[in-house]
């Protein structure tokens, strides 16, 4: 294609140039060269027609300005580039455990916060389409919702599918913990991430959470930790006998026990309080885990010359012998 075409010595091409002055000088001279008789009357040539002959005299010049000009070109030496490229992608694998306790139905993240981690996280996850991603969820207790797959389609819907009272209510954040980690530790991926998003304080399970990073650290798991909840107080849904009411709900997150987690397997913890401040969260955690993308490039060249270089011969042996025979007599 003509985009992967080179020239090795494109100086060349500056003397196509030459070919209109050579054109305009063969207009000036045929104009000049031909002789005139003065008529009082050209009825007598009204049905004379001109010749083939007379066309193929002028073909003469366009096969010679042709001629010259794939002269030039080749001595140019246009080449031909075939490129190949290995491209091989390792993904990352990454597993999500979300919080689904009660708590996550505040609302100072818009619709709440679970709602809002959901959202947010499926942007994430559909940018990362090359990562093999699973979901874990937890509140009282933990379950594997979604394993690894990179069939992001399938993540999604579970994903959405969640919601609370699925399983008993409390914050086990060791166990949500520990169960990310069983799905990641076989893992043969470059990079092992763990994203924990919680809203509270461990009050429940079986496994402490700070033993849960030290198997994480073993199994170089990364953990990546994210605490939702405004400061102070958060709106919280309160069913009476006159409907939904709204109380004010205190905020409490384990910040030093999330930061010790993350800090022990040299991942990094973060604070959402609010949808933006989350989406931001998620985007640096984006930056901060790229998939790792080798590309080896092979390029080798083809000299294109000898076609136009034949071709130009071509022209000027059949202008030769156009001159010797059948325009031999032209005057």
């Amino acid at each position: 294609m003509l985009e992967n075409i080179t020239f090795a010595n494109p100086g060349f091409l500056y003397l196509l140039v030459l070919l209109p002055l050579l054109a305009a000088w063969y207009l000036f001279r045929h104009g000049k060269s031909i002789p005139t008789l003065q008529f009082s009357d050209f009825n007598a040539f009204e049905k004379t027609s001109r010749s083939i002959r007379h066309y193929l005299y002028h073909a003469l010049f366009f096969f010679r300005l042709l001629a010259i000009g794939l002269l030039i070109v080749a001595f140019a030496r246009p080449q031909s580039t075939t490129k190949r490229q290995d491209v091989t992608i390792e993904g990352i694998d990454i597993v999500l455990a979300i919080d689904i306790s009660g708590s996550m139905m505040a609302q100072d993240l818009k619709p709440d916060r679970l709602e809002a981690a959901k959202n947010i996280s499926n942007d994430f996850f559909s940018g990362r389409p090359n990562d093999r991603i699973g979901l874990v969820i937890f509140a009282g207790e933990a379950f594997t919702q979604c394993p690894l797959t990179t069939d992001h389609q399938i993540l999604s819907e579970m994903l959405n599918g969640i919601n609370f009272g699925m399983i008993e209510d409390g914050t086990a954040i060791g166990d949500g913990l520990a169960t990310a980690i069983n799905r990641l530790k076989e893992s043969q991926a470059i990079s092992k991430v763990l994203i924990l998003l919680t809203d509270g304080v461990n009050n429940a399970g079986s496994i402490d959470p700070l033993s849960a990073a030290e198997i994480a650290k073993i199994y170089g798991v990364r953990i990546y930790t994210i605490g939702v909840g405004t400061h102070g107080y958060a709106p919280f849904p309160v069913q009476t006998m006159f409907g939904t009411r709204y109380q004010s709900m205190k905020v409490e997150i384990d910040e030093e026990l999330l930061k010790k987690v993350s800090n022990m397997t040299d991942g990094k913890y973060f604070r959402a309080t609010d949808n933006t401040s989350l989406r931001d969260i998620y985007a640096e955690i984006d930056q901060l885990e790229k998939s790792k993308i080798d590309v080896t490039e092979f390029r080798k060249k083809h000299d294109e010359f000898f076609p136009l270089a034949v071709f130009a011969f071509v022209l000027l042996i059949l202008e030769l012998l156009m001159r010797l025979t059948v325009l031999k007599t032209f005057p």
